[in-house]
């Protein structure tokens, strides 16, 4: 018990290390923090954008595709009949 006593006493007795960090960590840590955080925002802005990237793929498909010909015959019918 003395052992713990004694040991916890000079854990918290301990000065602190004066020891000097240079610019160059500072700004690697900086750089760290900045590069995951936009890997954080990329995803979120992914998971956000892709149903709306299908959403506006399916939309210009259905624009795209041809007119049944059933379609386009009564079309034509009606033109000829107006005319």
């Amino acid at each position: 018990m003395l052992k713990t006593i004694t040991l916890v006493l000079l854990a918290l007795m301990a000065s602190p290390a004066a020891a000097y960090i240079g610019p160059g960590a500072g700004i690697s840590v900086l750089g760290s923090l900045l590069g995951i955080l936009g890997t954080i925002f990329v995803a979120i802005g992914a998971i956000i954008f892709w149903p709306l990237r299908r959403f506006m793929k399916r939309r210009k498909a259905r624009r795209e595709t041809p007119v049944s010909t059933e379609a386009a015959n009564a079309r034509d019918d009606d033109i000829r009949d107006d005319s």
